[in-house]
């Protein structure tokens, strides 16, 4: 992907720097394995867990060997608007014109460049899907984890389905409209537009990419999710759960982990700090007080769990999400 050395626009937006890798000189070319770099993805929002902003360039086209493969931890999806881009990722390469859009799975390797002369605009959205499943639909986090197969193979979705590929396209542009303009419910608007690009593909995957755990599954491991949000301010050990499933121990942590994609000690500690987010925003409390509140006593490791999920400490993400001037506003990024 075409990255611009100046990140001016998000100042002021993330907590934590962004590594970035120029292209190697005119007439080098790196090995596909070698000169690739993690990026680290700066959220314009530390609640909404997403970057997404417009490039726009009219350098000449460069070879695709001149840039430097990479990836990152969040979800990508592109939308073209105007002109040509070629992805390459390590088992397909797509070329994308207007109108067009790709999903990248996390941690997939790409690299993209320009194909022809004139000028390309594209828009890019990274984003953490995990973050946006609440109690109500943690069940299909499932489906979205990429325990099997990476959301790459959801391309095919766009080839065959034009009306998809449409409905999808608008609502990444929707949702950069909606990140640029911030009027009041902006987060609002930005969650649902996510959520309907995640139904979308979910309703559209005849081939099973995303598949789905057992009804059976589902049912059996409510009580469990349940008890968690009961009692998130406790102590809460697997021992405790598998006792009110009457389920053995290591029965529970592999159907758990199949069935949700993660294990239970990460979604408890997930559920934890969504809810220390909630309180540090709308209650009056001390760090240490929302620490306790949340059944996480023990300061050093809640702000350990806290930066692993924000990238930031309570104390920075409380302040930013509460300064008058709000997330950075994003534009336009010119090459």
């Amino acid at each position: 992907m075409i990255y611009p050395n100046d990140y001016n626009a998000l100042k002021g937006g993330a907590c934590r720097l962004l590594t970035t890798a120029d292209p190697p000189a005119e007439g080098q070319s790196p090995h596909p394995l070698e000169g690739v770099h993690e990026e680290e993805v700066v959220y314009q929002n530390p609640l909404l867990f997403l970057k997404i902003w417009e490039i726009a360039s009219s350098i000449p086209p460069r070879p695709l060997n001149a840039w430097h493969w990479h990836y990152h931890k969040e979800v990508e999806f592109l939308a073209v608007k105007e002109g040509s881009l070629g992805v390459q990722t390590k088992h397909d390469y797509e070329v994308l014109g207007p109108g067009d859009v790709m999903v990248l799975g996390s941690s997939q390797l790409h690299r993209t460049h320009k194909l022809q002369e004139g000028e390309l605009r594209y828009v890019v959205f990274q984003l953490d899907l995990a973050r946006h499943f609440d109690p109500s639909t943690m069940l299909y986090l499932h489906s979205f984890s990429e325990l099997t197969q990476p959301l790459g193979k959801l391309n095919y979705i766009w080839r065959e389905h034009a009306e998809v590929r449409q409905e999808a396209y608008r609502l990444i542009l929707s949702i950069l409209e909606e990140s640029q303009v911030q009027h009041r419910g902006y987060e609002l608007a930005i969650s649902s537009s996510i959520k309907r690009l995640m139904l979308l593909l979910m309703r559209h995957d005849s081939r099973g990419v995303l598949g789905e755990p057992e009804e059976s599954e589902q049912a059996r491991l409510r009580p469990a999710l349940d008890y968690v949000d009961k009692h998130l301010g406790e102590k809460i050990t697997v021992e405790d759960v598998c006792g009110l499933l009457n389920l053995s121990y290591h029965y529970f942590i592999k159907l758990f982990k199949k069935s949700m994609g993660l294990s239970f000690v990460d979604y408890v500690n997930y559920r934890r700090i969504k809810t220390a987010e909630r309180l540090l925003l709308t209650r009056d409390l001390s760090i240490m007080d929302v620490g306790l509140e949340v059944g996480i006593p023990n300061m050093a490791q809640f702000y350990k769990l806290f930066k692993r999920h924000n990238h930031c400490s309570p104390k920075a993400f409380k302040q930013r999400m509460r300064s008058e001037s709000g997330p950075a506003a994003i534009g336009v990024n010119l090459l």
